[in-house]
């Protein structure tokens, strides 16, 4: 399997869950002296084959070589052992713990069989000095930037391993003097012949930083290329699957949607997580939100929803002032958001299909004004009928649903709050075809009644079809605004990419 100065070989990789393939014959090759951005939205396998590459799943077929021996690591202590570790977003140590016992843990210097600690502190201030920290290693991590924790782990990593190093989304928290920082450190391990494996979803840094890119897409190998050689546009044609050339969609129109008044807006809105941004949406409009994974899809939709505080800027509702600090300030105001992880922030999973349902009209109404148990059933059954819920019982728990009707189900707790501006972040993620194509039908009807709508999606064909205009998202900030018959998913995939719009 060594060809050239190929130091990690993973050949024809298979995982399998229950009714799911997660890894399809998946091929990746990282060289000695490398820095390696491994791609995809989610879904795509990334996170599943880091797991496979170090020891936490054990793989289903295929094989593994490090420096063309075979391997099989059974825990990520074993690949710790053989020269791989791995450094994720969030940092992996223990914050109540030093500095230097953290870089030392379970490897402390010991002396008449028990720990050195003045080595342990020089030992730990010289490991540091090589990545230009100086700092006092008796302090607890936690008294430390969220930069220099990351610092930190790679340092350990690269000290107990030093051939592979995993980096998984190591940016996510940083700012650009922090990520200046992190790349020079990444660079000299490179000239040491540590490869390095990049997880991210900032295209700017892959190209910034990188020598070769692979790219997954739902479990399998889309392709291996060369950074150099690969442009942004083709990169995430690769990512979504979608060629630009086959790009072009018909659309519904919903004529006057941008002349009607304006719904909510915001102005200049920044939060900590997002660049200031303006968007306005009126009633019976329907925005898009395009862009790749980590784009601020998410982070756009929490700002309009409270979850995330706005910083600075305005945000308006109906023309008045708001400042949603908290989500019941938004949902008494009558917004309403599906959220993009289902299983964690949409479904209270053994609650009742019935009292999942009536959760946000309660909430908007008080706990202390109690719904009576025959208005929430009525409620209940209407909406099962209405959006064709496949369940025999409203008391059955929600988590025995499949997806998609567990996401009607939350989009019917949104609808029996009466909500004027609705976010659906990612709404037909992880569901059947037939589920899709109604909650699409769904989006249309709900348009047509005058419901505001901000709608989050990867799936481009379903924004071209849908929206009335496309907010596109890059790096945590809104880089294109297109509307009416300019909303084309080559136009969207040229913004998502940073390519100039053709004229």
């Amino acid at each position: 399997m060594n060809t050239d100065n190929t130091l990690l070989a993973l050949r024809g990789v298979v995982k399998t869950f229950p009714g799911v393939k997660a890894l399809d014959g998946v091929d990746f090759t990282l060289r000695k002296g490398e820095i390696h951005a491994l791609l995809g939205e989610n879904g795509a396998g990334k996170s599943t084959l880091i797991k496979v590459m170090t020891g936490v799943y054990r793989r289903d077929g295929g094989d593994i070589s490090l420096e063309d021996k075979p391997i099989h690591p059974a825990n990520t202590g074993d690949a710790q052992n053989l020269g791989i570790s791995t450094v994720y977003q969030e940092v992996n140590l223990l914050p109540n713990l030093t500095v230097a016992q953290n870089l030392f843990l379970g490897l402390e210097p010991k002396r008449f069989g028990c720990i050195d600690w003045r080595r342990m502190n020089r030992e730990a201030r010289e490991l540091l000095a090589g990545y230009e920290l100086d700092l006092d290693v008796t302090a607890a991590l936690n008294t430390y930037s969220v930069a220099i924790q990351q610092l930190i782990a790679i340092a350990r990593g690269v000290s107990m391993s030093a051939k592979v190093l995993i980096l998984d989304e190591p940016t996510a928290s940083l700012d650009a003097d922090e990520v200046a920082s992190l790349f020079k450190i990444m660079r000299e391990l490179r000239d040491k012949g540590i490869g390095i494996v990049f997880v991210t979803h900032f295209l700017d840094q892959v190209y910034a930083v990188c020598d070769r890119i692979t790219v997954l897409r739902n479990g399998a190998l889309v392709g291996e290329f060369e950074a150099a050689s690969l442009s942004q546009q083709d990169l995430v044609s690769h990512m979504l699957g979608k060629a630009l050339e086959k790009a072009v969609h018909e659309k519904i129109e919903h004529a006057d949607a941008e002349s009607r008044d304006k719904l909510f807006e915001l102005k200049g809105a920044r939060s900590q997580a997002l660049e200031a941004l303006d968007l306005s949406v009126s009633a019976g409009q329907v925005v898009g939100l395009a862009g790749l994974l980590g784009s601020g899809r998410t982070e756009l939709c929490k700002l309009v929803f409270g979850v995330d505080g706005l910083v600075a800027g305005d945000a308006e509702l109906n023309g008045q002032h708001v400042r949603f600090t908290n989500p019941r300030q938004a949902v008494v105001a009558g917004l309403g958001l599906c959220p993009e992880d289902r299983k964690k922030d949409g479904i209270f999973g053994p609650m009742s299909i019935r009292e999942n349902m009536i959760m946000a009209l309660q909430n908007k109404r008080g706990w202390w004004r109690y719904i009576p148990m025959k208005k929430q059933r009525e409620l209940a059954e209407r909406y099962v009928k209405a959006l064709k819920i496949a369940t025999s019982d409203i008391e059955k728990p929600i988590n025995q649903l499949s997806g998609g009707n567990q996401q009607k189900v939350i989009l019917a707790r949104w609808l029996a709050a009466e909500p004027r501006l609705m976010l659906l972040d990612e709404p037909t993620r992880g569901i059947d075809v037939g589920a899709h194509a109604e909650i699409i039908q769904l989006i249309r009807q709900l348009c047509a009644q005058g419901l505001g709508l901000i709608v989050a999606s990867s799936e481009l064909d379903e924004l071209v079809e849908f929206s009335d205009k496309v907010i596109v998202m890059r790096d945590r900030r809104k880089v294109a605004e297109v509307s009416g018959n300019e909303i084309t998913q080559q136009r969207i995939m040229q913004a998502i990419a940073g390519q100039p719009q053709a004229s």
